[in-house]
């Protein structure tokens, strides 16, 4: 087994990582940049080594810094997370070169798979059904020309990554230039390419994912499904497995599953890895492309099949065979994962850096919270602000949506903006209670709903209370009369809220 893991990654999937090969036994090295310095994961890590300020293209995506901070450690195996160099095929094959194992699938599998068109056409070669869409990145005249044929709505996508970078709905002409000039832009600072293709926009259609895992021996299985319907901005925020229309139509599972193990196989493809799909309203699915990397959402995975995918993925790079057969996975219950972010959703998801002033988290049976955050910490402008992922686990869908509204009830942060109270309101709701979701169901939701009032900060009402106090002895000339004022903070509730 690997000396030492190098994770090129940070946050709450470093954490993730770090915990796994912990339990196995193997010592941990953890990279940061100036604003990560106090991170958790550094705090988490063995040894740490930094990589530097500046802009993500000078921290986390630099090849030759962290492969520097590989060697000077002396690793023999880097994991590198989710985001930034994870799909990254030529940072996979310097890896191999450096003779440090990169802990994924191969280089030339990441260039058949981690590019949104080229797997497109590697799916087309394995028969699966694809999109309408270009399988080349697009320029302006040939995106105006697809629109042309095709019509609208259109979707751009970034051609080197994924997770919402880089993408842009175009519902009309006016628009396409705008839409494409921005959405190059942001995958070229996301991804370092600007380069952008283009699919029709297939309205009111399910996303439902497949795991797939595969072994440097030829063998590769099928993990079932996740239901990733609910995204704002073209980015999950909460997944379920199983998906509820394929535990209505479990043949489902079985289709979508060996499509993606043909798509997989058909890029030589190992170590962990996803297939997504559009699902339309008469249940016929379409490859949308593949993540040639761990999967934020893997939890619920992990929940209803027992499985550690990190450990998987350790052991298959380091040449083990997958301990199990298709027919041995089995899947149990039903998990259920919020994404909880430092934004505010009633503010178009605006981001809300800012230092955690406290922290409450839930805990109880079937829950499970992967997080980077303590009290005191400044959750930093410069990244993603994603702060933890909430899973829950239960018997049925319908005990797991009770068991994270509790949860989420549970949940408690302090000192900036979060979506826990948008995720209550989500697991309240009819449509959602009883699975009526497509990828514009947040756009739906909106319509149907007022913002909850927002959750008073403990912290700001005893400020508030103390500064009364103090007002009303000042104002007070009568000390006996002062003796007798009533204390705000006699007023206030276990919840905060002033009665």
């Amino acid at each position: 087994m690997f000396r030492k893991v190098l994770i090129a990654n940070r946050g709450e999937i470093a954490v993730r990582v770090i915990r796994a090969i912990r339990e196995m036994g193997i010592p941990s090295v953890a990279v940061f940049s100036d604003p990560d310095r106090t991170s958790l994961h550094v705090r988490m890590a063995d040894e740490a080594a930094r990589v530097g300020p500046g802009p993500s293209a000078e921290r986390y995506l630099r090849i030759d810094r962290i492969l520097d901070a590989a060697r000077l450690h002396g690793v023999d195996a880097i994991h590198p997370g989710y985001g930034f160099l994870s799909e990254n095929a030529e940072f996979a094959a310097a890896c191999e070169a450096a003779g440090i194992a990169f802990i994924g699938p191969s280089a030339a599998s990441i260039r058949a798979m981690g590019s949104k068109t080229a797997a497109r056409r590697t799916a087309i070669d394995a028969g699966a059904p694809v999109i309408p869409g270009t399988d080349r990145p697009v320029t302006l005249d040939t995106l105006r020309a697809f629109a042309a044929t095709h019509g609208f709505p259109v979707l751009l996508k970034a051609v080197a990554g994924g997770g919402g970078k880089g993408m842009r709905r175009v519902d009309r002409a006016a628009d396409l230039e705008s839409a494409f000039r921005d959405a190059a832009s942001e995958a070229d600072r996301a991804f370092r390419s600007p380069e952008i293709y283009v699919e029709r926009l297939l309205e009111r259609s399910r996303h439902i994912e497949i795991q797939i895992l595969g072994d440097r021996h030829g063998n590769m299985v099928h993990l079932g499904e996740r239901e990733c319907s609910i995204q704002r901005r073209h980015q999950k925020v909460i997944e379920e497995c199983p998906s509820p229309l394929v535990t209505l139509h479990p043949e489902m599972r079985h289709e979508m599953g060996q499509a993606a193990i043909r798509a997989a196989r058909a890029a030589g493809y190992y170590n962990a890895g996803t297939v997504e799909f559009l699902v339309d309203s008469d249940r016929r699915f379409y490859f949308l492309e593949m993540n040639t990397r761990l999967q934020v959402e893997h939890p619920v995975t992990e929940l209803v099949t027992g499985l550690d995918l990190v450990r998987l993925q350790i052991e298959i790079a380091d040449g083990a065979p997958l301990p199990f057969t298709q027919d041995q996975i089995a899947w149990r219950g039903a998990a259920i994962e919020c994404r909880i972010y430092a934004e505010d959703p009633f503010n178009d998801f605006l981001p809300y850096p800012g230092t955690i002033t406290r922290l409450t988290r839930p805990s109880g049976p079937g829950i499970r919270l992967d997080g980077c955050v303590y009290p005191g910490w400044t959750v930093p402008m410069e990244y993603d602000p994603l702060l933890a992922k909430l899973a829950v686990w239960a018997d049925t869908r319908e005990h797991a949506i009770a068991r994270m509204v509790r949860a989420l009830r549970e949940y408690d942060i302090g000192g900036i903006h979060t979506n826990l109270a948008f995720f209550r309101q989500i697991l309240e709701d009819p449509e959602f209670r009883a699975a009526t979701l497509h990828t514009g169901f947040i756009d739906e939701f909106f319509q149907r709903h007022t913002p909850p009032e927002p959750a008073p900060d403990l912290a700001a009402v005893a400020s508030l209370a103390a500064a009364l106090h103090t007002a009303a002895r000042k104002l007070s000339s009568d000390a006996g009369a002062a003796a007798q004022t009533a204390s705000p903070w006699q007023t206030a509730g276990r919840d905060g809220l002033l009665r």
